[in-house]
């Protein structure tokens, strides 16, 4: 693994640390890096009514947007039992963060999945965990994303 995504899974692990998840127990950071070489990171936000929740991959995505980086070029996930004793727990972004990866990948943007010892770690490109995406060529008449 790069250094470069050695830090970024370094953050995703610092972000974790700072996840609301009073009813899982289950803490989820991550930090995605856009094209203009910037990191945004962000954490798990439960609410008490679970559909309110917030995942931390798009609360990641979505920091990266407002602060107008379109072109997501590598994602870092840790995620674990905060209650249990460190192990090999991965944690995959769910169906919806995926698709929102999607939406600002660049071609072959790395996924890095880790642990929360950062002892097992794997990665993934977006198209390996969301084949056949929707997106922006599925929608007739929509231009083309700007870059």
């Amino acid at each position: 693994m790069s250094e470069t995504a050695k830090e970024l899974v370094e953050a995703a692990r610092a972000a974790a640390g700072q996840a609301y998840a009073p009813y899982s127990n289950f803490y989820v950071g991550a930090a995605i890096r856009t094209a203009d070489g910037r990191v945004f990171t962000a954490a798990n936000v439960e609410n008490a009514s679970y559909g309110l929740s917030l995942c931390a991959e798009a609360n990641a995505v979505a920091a990266a947007a407002v602060a107008g980086s379109r072109v997501i070029t590598e994602v870092a996930v840790v995620g674990y039992p905060a209650n249990l004793p460190p192990d090999d727990t991965l944690a995959a972004p769910c169906g919806r963060c995926r698709q929102m990866i999607a939406e600002f990948a660049a071609s072959g943007a790395r996924i890095h999945l880790a642990n929360r010892a950062l002892t097992r770690v794997t990665t993934h490109t977006i198209e390996e965990l969301l084949p056949l995406a929707f997106g922006r060529a599925a929608l007739v008449g929509t231009p083309p994303a700007d870059t």
